[in-house]
């Protein structure tokens, strides 16, 4: 199995040049989420306002949104997202992606896999080249963020490779946020083993912490004021900020740093 997972490791090398053509520079965003002037406000009103990563205010996170679309629609966009890693699905099949859509894998992954609708389809259809399928599916559709939530199992050349995985969706019912985490016990958000789809209000997720997920349009504003300062109060979110700026240079040192232990350490 480690020699299998040992070409995967060069594959994913040879992927370099390729992926610079069209990932290096990041989006903005949104934009316009500057602070309005608040001349004239006593302390005691800014005192009362909100966060600007809470509901009421200018960026929310995503857990304050409600779903707009059907059940059915969220397992069916979880279903598309696993063909375009799939080398034996159908290349048309691509889930409705916001345009700063962002995909999140914790360790002993990569952390910033993706960045935008069009580098993230680029880069998973190049990753297809490499014989993968995503044969076991189980996917569910929720109440409150992230709307739609699978375990699967990846085969590469047959070696599986058990992952859960996260989907958060905005107003239009495209998906924003992707987060990923091995499926063994010790690496996913919850601790808990009875609680099989991180329902429990502890679960430990990134996508409930990057504001802008959370507006209508669940955009992502990298050099807003918001970011920064979430960033100053949240170590994860400002790991998530410093990789967008440079998502695939971010990517490849993380992976020359980890090298053949994300597949050591994240399959069983």
């Amino acid at each position: 199995m480690r020699r299998g997972f040992r070409n995967f490791s060069i594959f994913i090398l040879c992927l370099l040049p390729f992926a610079l053509l069209d990932g290096c520079d990041s989006r903005d965003g949104e934009q316009g989420n500057s602070q309005a002037d608040d001349g004239g406000t006593d302390n005691d009103d800014r005192d009362a306002q909100p966060e600007c990563w809470e509901a009421g205010g200018d960026a929310p996170t995503a857990d304050v949104l409600t779903p707009r679309q059907s059940p059915e629609y969220y397992v069916e966009q979880s279903l598309k997202y696993f063909d375009t890693l799939d080398s034996y699905a159908d290349p048309r099949s691509i889930p409705n992606y916001s345009e700063l859509v962002a995909r999140w894998e914790w360790p002993p992954w990569l952390k910033l896999t993706g960045l935008g609708d069009e580098a993230m389809i680029w880069i998973d259809l190049a990753l297809k080249l490499y014989p993968t399928s995503v044969a076991e599916r189980d996917c569910r559709a929720f109440p409150v963020q992230p709307f739609g939530r699978c375990h699967v199992v990846f085969y590469y050349q047959d070696r599986p490779c058990s992952i859960y995985e996260e989907f958060t969706f905005n107003d239009r019912g495209e998906m924003t946020f992707i987060e990923a985490w091995s499926d063994i016990p010790g690496l996913l958000p919850t601790s808990d083993p009875s609680d099989y789809w991180a329902e429990d209000a502890a679960a430990h997720r990134l996508s409930t912490k990057i504001p802008g997920l959370g507006t209508a349009t669940g955009l992502i504003d990298l050099n807003g004021d918001c970011l920064r300062e979430a960033a100053r109060t949240d170590a994860e979110v400002a790991d998530f900020a410093t990789r967008a700026r440079y998502p695939i240079v971010s990517w490849m040192a993380e992976f020359l740093r980890v090298g053949d232990d994300m597949m050591r350490l994240g399959c069983e």
